[in-house]
């Protein structure tokens, strides 16, 4: 079957090479700027307000007398920044639609200006692609090499490319359209997952997948760094270098836990060729994140595990080995509920990990009977 997919990895460039990309990056912010205005400027004026074609064909016009260093850039970095904003605006309409209705209760995420001050941002290309084993060449910027040889499949067809930023490192997401294999449906037993705190996620088999708490765990270090950038003049180089800093250190702790989510759903989903030896259904609870983050004393450590990305990935990646993944309500009692006897406790405290049944005597890990709870609800 056709599928399409993204690859992600780090580019290794040398200081021409970054340049180019940060032209290619401020060309990609001005556009989304300007296009922004101009909307802003049609909507004031009670006219009707520019799409992204429009808006490009005026922009073309400008390069000409305007603005002749975007000639500098592949025309894609702007093109494709235009058609962000027109998203934008659909996604923003489209949610303020639901919100008349009633049935949307969020932000309604209004376009904003981007500044370079919040981060160098990224660009997207498209057209005439090619990816090498060790390289990928794109418009404009020609061959740049990669950091990690072979990820990126090279006979796929490439869609786009897009090029970002974080705390001085480059990478490019390369969005491919291939041809896979339909998954054989997974015969194996049936798994139920409860996540937590202590333990990133405990499962009705045995597998227990460690927490490895990225941000409180660096927290120390974090809030020494935050200080240090607070204290130096605005403007200043030290000020410069202590963002550095600060942004490494938030992009070390972000691929602490992106690691380990990674490795947690690939384990949970056991990509091997059997179809026995995979579970046939994972079974997991419908959380509200979004309530459990009011929690003042537990909101810190909820958000570092990351139970949305868990969910994601569990998702995909089961969808691929041939896997069913079903959700379980929010209300249902499956840390109150005895694995045994079904007998449901009124009052279990947080603090007590370890269950015991008042009817039939058990003892066990209040996480681990929680999975077997879910597991049983399939």
């Amino acid at each position: 079957m056709l599928v399409v997919r993204g690859y992600k990895t780090e580019l290794d460039l040398n200081n021409e090479q970054k340049t180019a990309c940060l032209k290619h990056a401020g060309a990609a912010r001005w556009a989304y700027n300007w296009g922004l205005k101009r909307y802003q400027e049609e909507y004031q004026a009670g006219r009707k307000t520019p799409n992204a074609i429009s808006l490009h064909k005026e922009l073309n016009a400008l390069k000409q007398t305007e603005l002749p260093w975007m000639y500098e850039v592949s025309k894609c970095a702007p093109q494709e920044a235009l058609r962000n904003l027109e998203k934008a605006f659909k996604t923003f309409f489209g949610k303020a639609k639901l919100k008349v209705q009633g049935t949307y209760r969020g932000k309604l995420g209004y376009p904003r200006f981007k500044s370079k001050k919040k981060g160098i941002g990224s660009f997207r290309l498209t057209g005439a692609i090619h990816v090498f084993e060790d390289c990928i060449q794109l418009p404009r910027l020609g061959k740049l090499r990669l950091h990690e040889h072979g990820y990126i499949p090279t006979t796929a067809k490439v869609l786009s490319a897009t090029v970002s930023e974080q705390a001085g490192r480059w990478f490019v997401s390369v969005q491919v359209e291939e041809y896979v294999p339909a998954p054989i449906q997974a015969t194996g037993p049936v798994i139920g997952v409860d996540l937590g705190i202590k333990a990133l996620a405990t499962a009705s088999n045995g597998m227990v997948i460690a927490n490895p708490k990225a941000l409180r765990s660096n927290l120390k270090k974090l809030r020494r760094a935050s200080r240090q950038h607070s204290r130096k003049h605005k403007g200043g180089k030290n000020r410069a270098k202590a963002t550095r800093k600060l942004a490494r250190l938030h992009a070390h702790i972000a691929s602490i836990r992106k690691d380990a989510l990674h490795k947690a759903t690939s384990q949970l989903v056991m990509k091997t060729k059997s179809p026995a030896a995979r579970p046939a259904i994972i079974v997991l609870e419908d959380l509200n994140v979004s309530g459990m983050l009011k929690n003042g004393r537990l909101s810190r450590a909820i958000a570092d595990v990351g139970f949305a990305e868990f969910r994601r990935q569990v998702e995909y990646k089961a969808q691929q080995m041939g896997i069913m993944v079903k959700f379980v309500s929010r209300w249902e009692p499956s840390s109150k509920t005895c694995s045994s006897c079904k007998d449901v406790r009124e009052e279990l405290d947080l603090s007590e990990r370890v269950f015991v049944c008042h009817s039939c005597g058990l003892v066990i890990d209040r996480d681990l009977n929680a999975a077997y709870n879910l597991a049983d609800l399939a």
